[in-house]
């Protein structure tokens, strides 16, 4: 099962501070509203859907400890995945 984020970038204007939607797929083309997300989330988003579809689930660690301070990007290590795992799911976005 593939799964795919649609996804686009809305680029600010530093002179007059006004937002550009670049969407070269046309995904949003119809909206009157969208969500802005920083890319580390929306990364991390994309990796979480993707270890849930291969069923990495099932090997998850138990998280006892997460405060606002932490990354969202060490979710992975707190579930488990050692570094090198985390930048082979990368490779696939």
């Amino acid at each position: 099962m593939v799964h795919k984020i649609k996804n686009a970038l809305i680029q600010r204007d530093s002179v007059d501070e006004s937002f550009e939607l670049i969407d070269p797929n046309g995904y949003f083309a119809e909206d009157e509203v969208l969500l802005a997300i920083d890319n580390d989330t929306l990364i991390t988003v994309q990796i979480l859907i993707k270890a849930i579809l291969r069923n990495d689930f099932k090997n998850w660690n138990e998280i006892t400890e997460f405060s606002d301070s932490d990354s969202i990007s060490s979710l992975f290590l707190k579930l488990g995945y050692k570094r090198e795992e985390v930048a082979e799911l990368l490779k696939d976005l």
